[in-house]
């Protein structure tokens, strides 16, 4: 038998040809050069606009850190973390109570939370303030007992007006945490014998942060601007005091600007602190958790530097 024998034929041991590689050709998006183009315009435009007014900008950088400002900037910080304080614990209060089978307590913690939401927190603020007209003296029994000008100082004024209206988000915030927890996990650990306040502690509560803690800051944010409101009782925070100094000064306007861009200094610190925590929180529920702003920012600059459609 005679086998015929392809003499083109290659070596036994030389792998086949691959696929050709794809040549990807990005999809141009002309929709969205149209939009940056145009929100560049409107850009130029705004600022054309403010340049066009008659704003001494050198008194911004001339008072950004003066002792005043920076004391008002202490005092705004200071109120904010008490009262998010007073809002946090008294919620935490409210929802156990909202929860309760007990309807004496779930109907206090209910209309506590309808009045306070249903006011607005300027009027809390204000009434708080003036209470002064109605009651001469504080009288607490053998506790305490003083004239109530004495007693209801601005910062105590602030944090009720604050702290209490606080409570009242707060509560509805930590009873849809509370909810978001199956219930089973509830009988569970009472069939193992832990009373209910170790359940809510230590079963509870840790897996409702995972849904309190994105919208608590949120409320801290809206906390810090809302403490601005405080001006209208003499408190002098940030903004009261940027007013003073706009009057004493003759730069109301630039001084306004000033406080804007501490409050936006503020709150991107406050953000950034709460996506670490929102991502401290966040260890369990998913499979990898989302990146930090620092890795972001490194994955594209790594990613600046690869061939479009192509492998580094």
């Amino acid at each position: 038998m005679t086998v015929d024998i392809d003499k083109t034929a290659g070596p036994e041991d030389t792998p086949p040809a691959g696929p050709e590689a794809i040549k990807a050709i990005p999809v141009r998006h002309y929709g969205r050069y149209v939009s940056a183009v145009i929100a560049i315009a409107l850009l130029v435009s705004v600022i054309y606009a403010f340049s066009q007014g008659k704003i001494n900008w050198g008194a911004i950088p001339d008072y950004f850190f003066d002792d005043r400002i920076i004391n008002g900037v202490l005092k705004t910080l200071l109120l904010t973390v008490l009262s998010m304080l007073i809002g946090v614990v008294g919620g935490v209060l409210l929802a156990v109570m909202r929860l309760s089978k007990n309807p004496v307590t779930s109907s206090i913690a209910w209309f506590y939370i309808w009045f306070f939401r249903g006011t607005p927190v300027l009027v809390q603020l204000v009434v708080w303030f003036n209470l002064g007209l109605v009651f001469t003296y504080i009288n607490l029994g053998p506790i305490y007992k003083d004239y109530w000008s004495s007693f209801m100082t601005p910062l105590l004024t602030a944090l009720l007006g604050l702290g209490l209206n606080e409570a009242a988000y707060m509560a509805e915030i930590c009873r849809a945490g509370l909810l978001s927890v199956d219930e089973g996990q509830t009988e569970a650990s009472h069939a193992l014998g832990m009373s209910h306040s170790k359940t809510l502690r230590r079963i509870v509560i840790p897996q409702a942060m995972r849904v309190i803690v994105p919208p608590t800051g949120n409320e801290v944010i809206n906390m810090l601007k809302t403490t601005s409101l405080v001006a209208v009782i003499q408190y002098s925070e940030l903004f009261r005091v940027a007013q003073d100094i706009g009057q004493t000064s003759g730069a109301p306007a630039e001084m306004l600007f000033l406080a804007a861009a501490w409050y936006l200094l503020l709150t991107s610190v406050f953000s950034v602190g709460q996506y670490y925590l929102e991502r401290y929180y966040a260890r369990g529920s998913s499979r990898t958790l989302p990146a930090t702003p620092f890795q972001k920012i490194k994955a594209n600059m790594l990613s600046l530097g690869r061939p479009r459609g192509g492998n580094a």
